[in-house]
């Protein structure tokens, strides 16, 4: 959604290539970290590595809670339209949502008052991020609709729900090049404006599909609103307490991406050195790599009990969606390969990384047929032989199937 002539695509960081056989991140356990400006929170010696991998996990994967809540703590969702064998939002989100099954967040959605929309990619907000993220004003600002989404918002608000298939019949099928290269009904393209500006929002999704009714009234979710340097600074305080210790080039990634969220502000480029000026974000360097996080959430790194379960994680999942951070604490320069063609793919088309405890040792694929799970297991190196590693490949397999309401 954001901008429709412009839209980013939802995916993880890429970057250089690595050597992807040091999956366990050897030879950099050792490694100390050289604590740099506005690092001194956490106090002590110097982080390892290994030290910080094992934080980085369990910050991510916090013990699950319910939907509601876990959406509130993330404060935003990365949605995408592949499912294999479920949607991106679902195999997120069933981490850290007890008792959580594919489709969960599609049927709550209404209750929870959820909405969807763009923040570094695009995905699903609670309403305190939303209110973060309006009004969006273009270079007049407040934005005023023109031809063909003049029309379309004038229809939606005298009918209210529409479907896009609707929509299409009433106004005409004419196609137009969309930001991917393909085609996409004008009318669509119409619709994913209008919300992009905030008047129209996603009511509900029906197969997949976004059903969208107009904001009434348009300006009522964004009453005294935050001038627009704020709300950008806490859309990256955010979004950096969603990913946790992170590469701070990694951060001034994602800040690049959020100017669609809140566009039009002047000095977002020294937005992170302001930050760790302030103190409201801290930094360390660790073996060599300067690594920032919110003020004050150092404690949420603390070390606890060891961590033992295996998990098939989406490639974009908060704690995989940066590659460099994977490529860094993991050794492996894992890509996500839905749009590589098929010969020259290594993983497969949705390989999910394999988490073992705080290591990364391999990919899954996963599929659905006759009702049954069907895991297609690749490794980095070779296949642990730990009876351990076994039990808990064994308990992710059946916990999935629960998830997919499949046979394991």
């Amino acid at each position: 959604m954001p901008r429709p002539s412009s839209r980013p695509r939802a995916k993880p960081e890429a970057d250089v290539a690595a050597d992807p056989r040091d999956p366990r991140g050897s030879g950099q356990a050792g490694r100390r970290a050289r604590t740099g400006p506005g690092a001194g929170a956490s106090g002590g010696a110097p982080l390892t590595v290994a030290q910080l991998r094992r934080r980085v996990v369990r910050h991510s994967l916090f013990a699950p809670v319910g939907l509601g809540a876990a959406v509130a703590r993330m404060g935003f969702v990365q949605a995408d339209p592949i499912r294999a064998p479920a949607r991106a939002q679902d195999l997120i989100l069933r981490h850290r949502v007890a008792g959580y099954r594919a489709g969960d967040l599609e049927r709550e959605y209404a209750a929870l008052g959820l909405d969807e929309d763009v923040v570094y990619a695009y995905g699903f907000v609670p309403p305190a991020t939303r209110r973060l993220l309006y009004p969006r004003l273009d270079a007049h600002g407040a934005h005023e609709p023109t031809g063909l989404a003049r029309e379309v918002l004038a229809v939606l608000r005298e009918r209210g729900p529409t479907h896009p298939r609707e929509l299409a019949r009433e106004l005409g099928h004419r196609g137009v090049r969309n930001a991917w290269g393909g085609q996409s009904r004008a009318t669509t393209r119409a619709l994913e404006e209008l919300q992009y500006w905030g008047l129209l929002r996603v009511a509900r999704r029906e197969a997949g599909v976004r059903v969208y009714e107009p904001v009434r009234p348009p300006a009522e979710p964004f009453a005294d609103p935050l001038p627009p340097d704020e709300r950008l600074a806490r859309v990256l305080l955010l979004v950096a307490a969603l990913f946790g210790p992170l590469p701070e080039r990694s951060l001034r990634g994602l800040l690049a991406l959020a100017r669609y969220a809140v566009p039009h502000v002047e000095g977002r480029g020294t937005l992170v050195s302001r930050l760790l000026r302030s103190g409201e974000l801290e930094r360390a360097e660790v073996d060599g790599v300067p690594y920032v996080w919110p003020a004050g959430a150092s404690g949420d790194f603390a070390d606890g009990e060891e961590l033992t379960d295996v998990r098939f994680l989406a490639p974009f999942d908060p704690l995989v969606w940066d590659r460099r951070r994977v490529e860094h604490l993991w050794g492996w320069a894992y890509r996500f390969e839905a749009y590589t063609p098929a010969p020259r793919r290594r993983y497969g088309y949705y390989a999910l990384p394999l988490l073992w405890g705080d290591r990364l040792v391999g990919w899954t694929n996963l599929a659905t047929s006759g009702g049954r799970l069907d895991v297609a297991l690749g490794f980095l190196e070779r296949r642990p032989r730990d009876r351990a590693f076994t039990r808990a490949l064994d308990a992710e397999v059946a916990r999935v199937a629960e998830f997919l309401s499949v046979r394991g």
